[in-house]
């Protein structure tokens, strides 16, 4: 039986890569990505990086920006979504079995392909940039973790590696870890960063030498796993479907403070239409729904206020006619006058699959018509582009909408804004 082999594909700086991909005149310019609202930096490229951190605010920076000639784009979440579907989709046609970590970022099983697989790994690089114009780094190991490793090596020494590291070889893998803070082992955050650094472990070497069951005593079965994940042990297995949800939530601050429970009414309603759109996504069904609006928490000068309640469905559905109707029912509760709103929240609670649910003989339960008429929405919206058949209660442009003073087309995901060429 074939070692163990793993692969972390993971793309450079892709949010910024992303909007390079439809404009080649900012291949040598700098970029940042910024927040819901333009609020605060989100992702940078990497020759945007030494003179803007991450998190900082938009507001405070955009005269260093324009002084280093620094671009700032709003976050464009439907074109980076559909980028990294193409993204995935190039890689999975490559590799036996994919697990999509996250948007940016995969896991692939390797075991049993020709070697070298830095050649594997080299043409994946090479696939994936000329499909879809994304650059990425791929680390090769035989554990996750490992991976994780590596691919940072190779994004770090991007020059000497070619983009691409297999860790495998052990005295490869001795020096790498011997160099690396036990900060960039991947689970280990700041918190355990100190404990470990108080007990002398202080490199990633160090904690792959530490005894298991004392980690294990100390702090967790998780650092333990991890430990042997850096011995080259494998302990965790590649996820080929992620589990579904136990909660989904749709939040975001308006881009103006809304002050009538008309506009509330509005946000909740395309907050729950979302949050439902994720629900049927992953084939569940959901019994509670939490609706939450609050304030600005931070300007001295205005009210505060925020509150929420939790509503029960009168069954498990996933109608978004009927939680929208839930919803806007525990809106009423809650809403207060006199205060100016900046945000408001709808989480779907109690999810389970059809089937899960246990009821009583006569318990209502969801109308075949229900999942039909939702199996209908999905089915346009996806031909045709979301938002393009709505309950009526969500506005088509909403005044209250995210500021994206700074947003580029979505040039994959509407028609209005492909690229044009001019033939003349």
């Amino acid at each position: 039986m074939p070692d163990k082999a793993f692969a972390l594909i993971d793309c450079n700086s892709f949010y910024a890569s992303c909007e390079r991909v439809f404009r080649p005149d900012l291949a040598r310019t700098p970029i940042v990505v910024l927040s819901n609202n333009d609020g605060c930096v989100i992702a940078r490229s990497a020759d945007a990086k030494p003179f803007v951190k991450m998190g900082e605010p938009y507001f405070k920076i955009q005269h260093t920006l324009k002084k280093h000639g620094v671009l700032a784009f709003s976050s464009n979440y439907a074109l980076y979504g559909d980028m990294s579907q193409r993204v995935m989709t190039t890689i999975e046609g490559m590799v036996p079995a994919l697990e999509v970590y996250s948007i940016d970022e995969a896991f692939a099983d390797l075991t049993g392909l020709p070697e070298p697989l830095e050649n594997i790994g080299r043409e994946i690089r090479a696939r994936v940039l000329k499909h879809t114009g994304i650059p990425t780094g791929v680390g090769i190991a035989a554990t996750k973790t490992l991976a994780k490793l590596a691919n940072h090596a190779a994004k770090r020494w991007q020059r000497q590696t070619g983009g691409v590291v297999d860790l495998r070889d052990p005295q490869r893998r001795e020096k790498l870890l011997r160099v690396l803070p036990v900060s960039e082992v991947w689970g280990i955050g700041r918190r355990m960063t100190e404990h470990l650094t108080a007990s002398g472990i202080k490199t990633a070497w160090d904690l792959a030498q530490a005894n298991p069951a004392t980690l294990r005593r100390q702090y967790s079965v998780v650092i333990e796993k991890t430990a042997r994940e850096l011995r080259g042990i494998a302990c965790l297995a590649l996820e080929e479907a992620a589990p579904p949800k136990q909660e989904i939530c749709s939040s975001r601050s308006f881009g103006q403070r809304i002050h009538n429970i008309e506009q509330l009414r509005e946000a909740v309603a395309s907050y729950t239409t979302r949050a439902c759109e994720k629900l049927r996504a992953q084939g569940s069904h959901c019994k509670k729904v939490r609706v939450s609006i609050r304030t600005g928490m931070f300007n001295p000068d205005e009210p505060k206020f925020s509150k929420g309640i939790v509503c029960e469905l009168p069954y498990p559905t996933d109608d978004t006619r009927l939680v929208i109707h839930t919803a806007l029912a525990g809106l009423e509760q809650i809403y207060r006058t006199g205060y100016a709103y900046a945000k408001a929240e709808i989480l779907l609670m109690d999810l389970r699959q059809p089937g899960e649910f246990t009821e009583d003989l006569f318990a209502e339960v969801q109308p075949a018509a229900a999942a039909r008429v939702m199996g209908v929405l999905d089915q346009i919206n996806g031909r045709w582009g979301k938002g393009t058949l709505r309950p009526a209660s969500v506005p088509e442009a909403a005044g209250w909408g995210m500021r994206q003073e700074l947003r580029s087309p979505s040039y994959t995901t509407a028609y209005q804004s492909l690229k044009q060429a001019n033939c003349n």
